[in-house]
């Protein structure tokens, strides 16, 4: 019954927090190789940069993804890869998730996949274990060859490849921390967690800066965890074991008209990385902004993403 109430929530959440018609994930081609890779140009309304509509072939399924390159980019770009939730589109969080005009001043790679149909539900998903373990998609596989596509197309710094997600899409970002580590240099989940076969299985090479957005008000990802998932506190205690870090955080308010929260820093780690915890008093299960919940996701993802490479603090 658990594993029922849990699946009949998450179908609930629907888009995570963006809508649009299925025509996002028709295709319309006007470059190819030999590699089975596609891109053509989508007209978008956010941002000053270049949008890319792209599918590559993984594991013998043509995966889907967008490629924003901001106006600001440059030689030696860093990555960042922008997961979508449970049931929603690469596109949606696209249009929601504001990340295109910070790319603009920064001059990242943003890269939205678009996740598979999950066969028991046929809802789109990363397949991270829990709810998901009807799943036989190698979506590690496939970020990873999205990796192999962006370092032939662009120039782009190896050492700064960075992912972030709401919901499915923060329990993908901690998979990928976790099994393709050796590419990942940090990683921000908001309103995910970690499955159970995910934490039991995470073995990254390298000390990881993570940092988790959740609110105390979320009834989908609950705080204290449930069946398919580990609770926020048992996720954070991992990732500051794994990094050596101090076991005690400083913790400072987050003060706001919506409630505001706390923030935890747990800093003393190896390689100067960070575990940090950002919790909502007054938020549910969405992306927060300024409006709504007192923290601008956009902003404080990449603030905290931006000061690390795979070896740690960048000096």
């Amino acid at each position: 019954m658990k594993a029922i109430s849990f699946l009949v929530v998450l179908l609930a959440i629907s888009s995570c927090g963006g809508g649009s018609s299925g025509s996002d994930i028709t295709i319309d081609s006007d470059i190819d190789n030999s590699s089975g890779q596609s891109c053509s140009t989508y007209q978008s309304n956010n941002g000053s940069g270049s949008t890319l509509n792209c599918t590559i072939v993984h594991d013998n399924i043509t995966r889907q993804f967008f490629v924003y390159v901001g106006s600001g980019y440059q030689s030696n770009s860093p990555v960042l890869f922008v997961l979508h939730g449970y049931t929603s589109r690469g596109l949606w969080i696209m249009n929601y998730s504001g990340f295109q005009s910070i790319a603009d001043d920064t001059g990242f790679i943003a890269i939205y996949p678009q996740g598979t149909l999950l066969p028991a539900t046929g809802q789109t998903h990363w397949n991270v274990g829990g709810w998901t373990t009807s799943s036989t998609t190698d979506d590690v596989g496939f970020i990873n060859s999205v990796i192999n596509f962006l370092n032939d197309e662009y120039s782009i710094d190896p050492k700064r490849i960075y992912s972030t997600g709401m919901s499915n899409g923060g329990y993908m970002s901690f998979k990928l921390a976790c099994d393709l580590s050796s590419r990942i240099a940090a990683v921000v989940s908001v309103t995910g967690s970690m499955t159970n076969q995910t934490f039991d299985g995470c073995n990254p090479s390298h000390s990881t800066s993570v940092a988790q957005i959740h609110g105390l008000q979320d009834t989908v990802v609950s705080y204290a965890g449930n069946g398919f998932s580990k609770p926020i506190e048992e996720v954070m205690d991992y990732w500051v074991s794994n990094n050596n870090c101090e076991s005690e955080p400083d913790t400072s308010e987050i003060s706001g008209s919506n409630g505001g929260g706390t923030h935890d820093v747990y800093s003393g780690c190896d390689n100067e990385t960070n575990v940090e915890l950002y919790l909502m008093t007054n938020m549910g299960h969405t992306w927060p902004n300024l409006n709504n919940h007192d923290l601008q996701a956009s902003t404080t993802i990449w603030n905290f993403l931006s000061k690390y490479d795979i070896d740690g603090l960048i000096e």
